[in-house]
Order: structure tokens, then sequence, then C-alpha cells
């Protein structure tokens, strides 16, 4: 894929950091400004990334709905949440380093599904896209870079274990990407902004604006 198993591992960590750095600031109006995330305020959005990384430091990741995750942190302060969520990073970064074997990014991970690796790209996409929705509610420019590409790498990840396509994506500055068997009769292309990709692939844009049908949405 894209990117490389050390920076998919030192991506996530300096993800939470970026992702700190992002909510620590807020005011209590943009706290509770509503997101694109249905029935999410910016604070539960945050709360959820929160939850994750401390479900992760706890070993019980997947114990809880994101919506539980929410419900149960929505109540820290952006400093708060921000003091902690760096904390979780700090004591979980000896760990992550420690991912740098093959066999070991291959084994099963505690999330169902999901190998070491792909439970790791999904820390990753997920601390990222969550950090799009808060810059999307207070109509900050969105981040590209290697969050972005964290992002293609898990929708496409997903969108072939769901058996979509075959698809070719063309996505504006990266290497043709592949899901199932592309390149046959059947299959489709998909010219787009990366960008505009993970929205749609995530159903944060409906699938219609790139003319996909609606089962590109890995989460429908």
């Amino acid at each position: 894929m894209m990117l490389t198993r050390p920076q998919v591992t030192q991506g996530t960590l300096d993800e939470w950091e970026r992702f700190a750095a992002l909510v620590e600031p807020l005011d209590a109006a943009q706290w509770d400004t509503p997101s694109r995330c249905a029935g999410w305020a910016v604070r539960d959005v945050a709360a959820h990334v929160y939850g994750t990384a401390h479900d992760v430091k706890a070993g019980t990741v997947g114990s809880r709905t994101p919506d539980q995750e929410a419900a149960d942190h929505r109540h820290l302060s952006p400093t708060e949440l921000a003091a902690e969520l760096r904390a979780f990073a700090a004591a979980l970064a000896p760990l992550v380093a420690s991912l740098d074997d093959d066999a070991t990014w291959a084994s099963p991970s505690p999330a169902p599904d999901l190998t070491i690796g792909e439970g790791v790209l999904a820390l990753y996409y997920d601390t990222w896209i969550h950090a799009d929705d808060i810059r999307a509610a207070l109509g900050m420019p969105a981040e590209r870079g290697d969050g972005l590409l964290a992002a293609v790498e898990h929708v496409t990840e997903q969108l072939d274990k769901r058996h979509w396509g075959p698809a070719s994506l063309a996505l504006r500055g990266l290497p043709e990407l592949t899901v199932g068997a592309a390149g046959t009769a059947d299959s489709t292309r998909v010219e787009a902004d990366p960008h505009e990709f993970v929205m749609v692939a995530t159903g944060r844009t409906p699938a219609a604006a790139l003319g996909l049908d609606p089962t590109v949405n890995i989460y429908a």
C-alpha cells in the first residue's frame, strides 16, 4: 500500500497529538457546535476519539460502541481531553513501536475481523477523519498529508472486504488502487479527489456526487 508500517505506527501517535492540539484551544461555543456526525456535537466527536484511545490502552478496544464512548466522556473540557489523550499516546508509544515485524502486523487484533496492522491503520484513520469532522464543523480547512493517505488505505481495505467493486480508484495525486478484480468488463473506474472519495466512502457526502451507488459507503 501507500504507507509503510513505520509510517502507520508513528503516524497514529502523531495524529493523536494533532488531534489534542486541535481541540485544546476550543471555547465553549465551539465545543458545543453540531457536527456532521448525526447527533454529535464537536465534544462528542472528541469524546469518541478519546474513548477509543482509552480502551486501546486498557486493552478493552471494541467493548463500547462509538455512541457509548461519546456519552461516557463528553463531560471532559477541551483542555482535559487534550491532556489525557496526550498521556494515552505517551503510554502507548512503546507498544506501538514494538509492532515491528511482519508476523505481528499480520496477527489477529482485539478488534473483530482486523489484523494488528489493520487495527493500527483504523486508529490512524479514525483519529484523522474525526479531526476532519471537527474542522468541517468549525469552518476550518481540511488537512491532507499522510492522514488522508491512511484514510484512503483504510477505506480501500474495507471496500475490498465488503466485496465492493470491482473498481479502479484513480484518485488525484495517488497511485492507482484496485478493489476486487479491477480491469474486468464490469469494473468501475472512479476518478476523484482523494478527500472527496473518503467523504463519499464514509457516508459524509452522498455517493451520487461521484456517480456511485450507496453501497460504496463502508458504514451502510
